[in-house]
């Protein structure tokens, strides 16, 4: 009792409590230490996983509590993967880079939200025993959810694991601003607590709180902990130590103790979305405290303020707001809340609802696909500078909903003009693994030039996905011009990716008969309506021109490349393509060609191009190699590295995307080395 007088005596003076967590936290933050190990062999319990046809993503606890995720090659290793098992691995750790592609997906930090900080690849492994009773209902569970027909639908509503969701209906459900009824949060807590609340009417509030609590913690154990739902968790034990005590604390302040306690148990989930959402959301849902007498009143003032609420985060993280949104939400919160989570709680009881929650999921999904469509009203945000999310919540913070409205189309106006915020000439040399792309960016957004899409060889992976997502982050939502330098799969694989996903009003070929690779754009293109033009010699690009410097054909794709000269506010460019040395040789003679600020190196470094001739009449001042790490074919030969060695070289494989930006005949490099 004395332990629990001084908690009430805390609990009461909690502006100073906060102070003290907000100092924990930080202190956390700062000297928080990993044990990295370096051991082949791992030992360690299965505490979440992962399984698709090719690849199982396994998280595991070692017996220092520190965590690490093991990927098992399908075809390779059959190792049986049950939650709770005690697991021996063999195998090498793996790095773990952060996004290569400026404001991408940052999977480093995505791992580091869960306390994730190495990676390792298995090549055995062997149970060693297996494992306890709660995790064996919950591997009965997950056994039984299964079974159904609709589990993949189950175990994105019930448990938080969209990866089986089909990529159509993932992105669907992220277009359309309903993936929080997909993440595990206030919703499925809300009914359950409903749910015990009716059930047990008879027994006092107390008692319902503890047996509501036991729940939730066993909910949350099912879904891995969840932040979102750990928010939920805390929040209730919170609430019920503040009733027992009868302690006055504001839900705010209750909110914020929750938040603080959690980011000192782990300071790193400041970078797992669902955890920025759910407790900005709530925070202003207590602030506003929305009760009106009118119920769809009510529902429809609470729609509204979590579209002004997730707007900044949504704009910060995904680059686009669809204002169809408002639409989506209010005919799927209620559908999805008070339908289909009660219906698929039944079904995991009562497998013979199975065929009928599919049916109605079905729909669903349709839906979702179906609004995703319909683009007019998704407008694309370039990512906005902290300080302007920061007035914008100032702005709503400080003043009622109903009388900022003009606050907020002010600043939302401010969101908008920072698509136009570009200044600079920017050239960008991406990192597309062993291939080639650059990008160049006029003033103000004008015109954006893409040289070349990458392509991975043997990959589903689509790198131009990347690229797209990082022109939304600037503003951009269409290419006025792609150049295909030449047909090789490394340098234009992506392009019907790439045309199929983003507007391109034209594209340019090099002088060369059409293969395969070609041929087979050139039907997308004719079918878009897209023109496309071959062996030209200039192109206007803002109130600059490039210049098309190779016209002659050989017989191989490479020495077509198409090689371009361009000048930008001062800056001299070349970009060389896959063009060997025979090229370079025809170019001196045709031209008189000027020193160049940047080069980009012909084919990857390769030791057929940039001979020590041609270098030094061009004479560059930095040197750009588009090459794969650990390649194998050895780029960048150590001859043409020497060649360049008066220059300052900048490597795809070492810094990855290379921005050069442009103003006033002043230059600005940065790198993105993961």
């Amino acid at each position: 009792m004395h332990y629990l007088r001084k908690l009430k005596t805390v609990l009461q003076f909690s502006n100073i409590f906060i102070l003290i967590l907000f100092s924990l936290y930080l202190l956390r933050y700062l000297t928080y230490t990993y044990n990295y190990s370096s051991n082949k062999n791992i030992y360690g319990k299965i505490i979440d996983y992962k399984k698709n046809d090719y690849k199982t993503s396994i998280t595991i606890k070692k017996s220092n509590n520190d965590k690490l995720l093991v990927t098992i090659d399908n075809n390779k290793i059959n190792c049986q993967i049950k939650y709770g098992n005690y697991v021996y691995y063999s195998g090498e750790f793996i790095d773990i880079n952060s996004n290569t592609i400026p404001n991408n997906f940052n999977y480093k930090n995505y791992l580091k939200s869960k306390k994730i900080f190495q990676k390792y690849k298995a090549n055995s492994c062997r149970v060693i025993h297996g494992s306890n009773l709660i995790y064996s209902i919950k591997n009965n569970i997950y056994k039984r959810i299964n079974k159904l027909k609709s589990r993949n639908y189950i175990n994105a509503i019930l448990l938080g694991n969209k990866s089986l969701l089909s990529e159509e209906e993932y992105t669907s459900l992220k277009d359309n601003n309903i993936m929080h009824l997909f993440a595990i949060s206030g919703m499925h807590v809300s009914f359950l607590i409903s749910l015990i609340d009716t059930l047990l009417k008879k027994f006092n509030k107390n008692i319902k709180s503890i047996i509501a609590i036991i729940v939730i913690f066993f909910y949350s154990f099912l879904v891995g902990f969840l932040a979102s739902i750990l928010r939920v968790l805390l929040y209730l034990i919170i609430d019920y130590i503040c009733n027992i005590f009868n302690i006055k604390t504001s839900k705010i302040k209750k909110l914020i103790i929750c938040c603080l306690l959690l980011l000192i148990y782990n300071p790193f989930y400041i970078y797992d979305l669902g955890f920025i959402y759910s407790f900005t959301l709530m925070f202003f849902i207590y602030h506003f405290s929305i009760n009106d007498s009118n119920r769809i009143k009510s529902y429809l003032k609470m729609i509204l303020l979590t579209f002004l609420v997730s707007a900044p985060i949504t704009i910060y993280n995904f680059y686009h707001l669809n204002f169809l949104s408002l639409l989506t939400n209010i005919i799927f919160i209620p559908t999805i809340s008070m339908f289909i989570f009660p219906l698929a709680l039944l079904t995991c009881i009562n497998p013979y609802l199975d065929n009928i929650l599919y049916f109605f999921f079905s729909i669903i999904m349709k839906t979702s696909i179906y609004f995703s469509k319909i683009t007019i009203i998704n407008i694309f945000i370039a990512k906005p500078p902290i300080i302007l999310i920061v007035i914008y919540y100032i702005l709503l913070l400080f003043h009622h909903y109903k009388k900022c409205y003009f606050k907020i189309i002010i600043i939302s106006i401010m969101f908008y003009l920072n698509n136009y915020f570009n200044i600079y000439n920017k050239v960008i040399f991406l990192d597309v693994g062993q291939g080639d792309s650059s990008i160049i960016i006029s003033p103000f957004n004008k015109q954006t030039i893409m040289i070349d899409t990458g392509g991975i060889i043997y990959s589903n992976y689509h790198i131009s996905d990347n690229i797209i997502t990082y022109l939304n982050s600037m503003g951009i939502s269409k290419i006025e011009t792609l150049i295909i330098t030449h047909g090789d799969f490394d340098h234009m694989g992506e392009a019907i990716n790439l045309v199929n996903n983003i507007k391109v009003e034209q594209v340019i070929f090099n002088c060369d008969e059409y293969n395969e690779l070609e041929q087979e754009l050139i039907k997308v293109l004719n079918k878009k309506k897209i023109p496309y033009y071959s062996c030209i010699k200039e192109l206007n690009i803002d109130n600059n021109k490039l210049y098309f410097l190779q016209t002659k054909e050989y017989d191989n794709e490479n020495d077509n490349s198409n090689v371009i000269y361009t000048e930008l506010n001062g800056y001299k460019f070349m970009f060389m393509g896959d063009a060997s040395i025979t090229t370079e040789q025809e170019l001196l003679k045709k031209y008189d060609l000027p020193d160049v600020d940047v080069l980009k190196v012909g084919h990857h470094g390769s030791k057929t191009s940039s001979s020590e001739e041609f270098i030094n009449e061009m004479n560059p001042k930095y040197s750009i190699i588009s090459v794969g790490k650990n390649n194998r074919y050895g780029h960048p030969n150590k001859e043409v590295l020497n060649n360049l060695s008066n220059s300052k070289i900048y490597r795809t494989d070492q810094d990855s995307s290379i921005i050069f930006k442009i103003k006033n005949k002043k230059n600005k490099i940065e790198t993105f080395a993961p």
